[in-house]
């Protein structure tokens, strides 16, 4: 079991390094509290590499991934647009970066399930759960992964205190933009069918499409809002008897 956990834990360290999920835990980092982000990714994680070695050990067959990859791109869309959604906030919504509610939590834990379900690293760990005691692979790719993933964490928590709000925002929303694109040509590419990389177009396209027209109606009522909201008027500085003439 020791030994088997050692070289999971080599393993999936070295294969996490400059892999998408922890470009992810970076991100995430950057705008909400650090130990929420490595909360999800360590239930997620756990959660994922356990459906390997399971998998691996026990029945000895693959997940069909380009279905998994086009599910995954598509949850990282949802979250792109809804960090730009979010960009646009009032005052009293401006310190939202430092709340850790459960949306937060159940997006950061279901973007990695999605993300790492048949990426390369869940691949690693079906492979080494095939001929190693699988607890020890188990529970040594799992702390490989939060590992490596805390490198990440760690970096985007420091670019977090140093960045503009907007910045931040607009940066999150590129990177996960830039998530979606990858896996959803990942998946369309190894698509069994071409029925099925037509509905991953058309599903893309329809929530970008649902996405920009609630982006543009909260801007606008939020403009609106703004625009009824009554002005605040500085009251005139009184005037000592000296003043008088």
């Amino acid at each position: 079991m020791l030994s088997a956990l050692m070289i999971s834990f080599g393993v999936i360290f070295v294969a996490e390094l400059g892999d998408k999920s922890q470009l992810m835990a970076m991100t995430y980092a950057i705008r909400y509290r650090w130990w929420v982000v490595l909360l999800g990714i360590t239930i997620a994680t756990t959660a994922v590499h356990l459906v390997s070695v399971v998998v691996g050990h026990y029945l000895g067959l693959s997940i069909p991934s380009d279905l998994i990859t086009i599910v995954g791109g598509l949850a990282m869309l949802v979250f792109g647009l809804w960090t730009v959604r979010g960009d646009e906030l009032d005052d009293n919504e401006s310190s939202r970066a430092a709340r850790t509610g459960a949306s937060v939590m159940f997006a950061v834990m279901s973007s990695f399930f999605l993300a790492e379900l048949g990426d390369k690293t869940m691949l690693a760990t079906i492979t080494l759960s095939t001929d190693h005691n699988w607890v020890g692979v188990w529970i040594g790719s799992t702390v490989g992964m939060v590992a490596a993933d805390a490198l990440a964490i760690i970096v985007g928590a420091a670019l977090g205190r140093k960045l503009p709000e907007r910045a931040i925002s607009l940066g999150a929303a590129v990177l996960f933009f830039g998530f979606a694109i990858w896996l959803l040509t990942e998946g369309i590419l190894a698509a069994a069918s071409t029925t099925i990389a037509l509905s991953a177009i058309s599903a893309a396209v329809v929530i970008t499409v649902v996405g920009i027209g609630v982006i543009i109606a909260t801007r606008s009522s939020r403009a609106a809002r703004a625009a009824t909201a009554e002005p605040v008027v500085a009251e005139a500085p009184s005037r000592s008897n000296g003043d008088h003439a």
